[in-house]
């Protein structure tokens, strides 16, 4: 299970999305996360589905690598579909004691399942495609301006890669606790829920022990190489927003035009 997460991870590649800024990229990001809450008809999740699918076959990442990141949230998933399917109220198609299963309950289901799905897949693009050095100067580049207020931008999106970067680290990390422990006579898996979550309660402490030693080896290894960041740090290449970013935010405008058009008609 600790391997189908895949938040975090970069997929090399060279395809257009590749190529796009990152601080483009993430402003299209918000983009399309504002069109898949403005989506409400039937016909504007089509909208945003399609080029969910459009986006992903242009991005390069295997579909099955993009899909794998919704195994972890399928129990979530399927609790939130049926949390919705039964205890909202309506015209009642079946109904049994207290639980019953209503046509709006139905239908508000279904566009919970779409949303969810489609901010997983949409928004997990942003880390496939974008280095976590990259993405870390998009977000300074786009907290710039709260720089002038004494904000301490570059620190922020330091921190922020960084604990975005380390997410798939410390799950390997995880699964090797968690292996380790097996061998000696752990077990993970059998009993109900409420007892497989105290048998988790023994990982925390060698884990918490590696995440700090993987922190202190980092802030070392950024001191030997004397780092220092802030205003006066240098790039070797300067990201400039190109006619491609420009084209793509025309994109990202379209789909939104649309889906609040799809909104209109459905």
């Amino acid at each position: 299970m600790l391997k189908d997460i895949t938040l975090g991870q970069y997929f090399p590649g060279n395809s257009p999305l590749h190529r796009l800024d990152a601080m483009v990229k993430i402003v299209l990001t918000f983009v399309f996360l504002s069109a898949v809450f403005t989506a409400k008809t039937a016909l504007a999740y089509a909208a945003v589905a399609a080029f969910t699918v459009v986006i992903i076959m242009i991005s390069g990442v295997p579909f099955k690598f993009v899909v794998k990141g919704l195994k972890p949230l399928v129990a979530f998933i399927a609790f939130t579909a049926v949390l919705n399917l039964l205890m909202t109220s309506g015209t009642v198609i079946w109904q049994w004691g207290f639980l019953r299963l209503t046509y709006e309950g139905a239908a508000y289901a279904v566009q919970m399942l779409a949303r969810i799905v489609l901010l997983v897949l949409g928004t997990s693009l942003l880390t496939y495609t974008t280095s976590p050095i990259a993405l870390t100067d998009g977000i300074e580049r786009l907290l710039k301006p709260f720089g002038k207020m004494g904000l301490p931008t570059h620190e922020l999106a330091m921190m922020m890669s960084i604990a975005l970067r380390f997410v798939p680290t410390l799950l390997e990390e995880t699964d090797k606790i968690m292996k380790a422990q097996m061998a000696r006579g752990a077990d993970f898996q059998s009993g109900n829920l409420l007892k497989r979550a105290k048998a988790l309660i023994p990982l925390l402490v060698p884990l918490f022990i590696s995440a700090i030693r993987r922190a202190e080896e980092l802030a070392t290894a950024m001191d030997c190489r004397c780092y220092r960041g802030g205003n006066h740090r240098t790039r070797l290449s300067e990201a400039k927003v190109t006619a491609a970013d420009y084209a793509a935010g025309c994109v990202f405008a379209g789909l939104m035009t649309l889906v609040i058009f799809a909104n209109k008609v459905g």
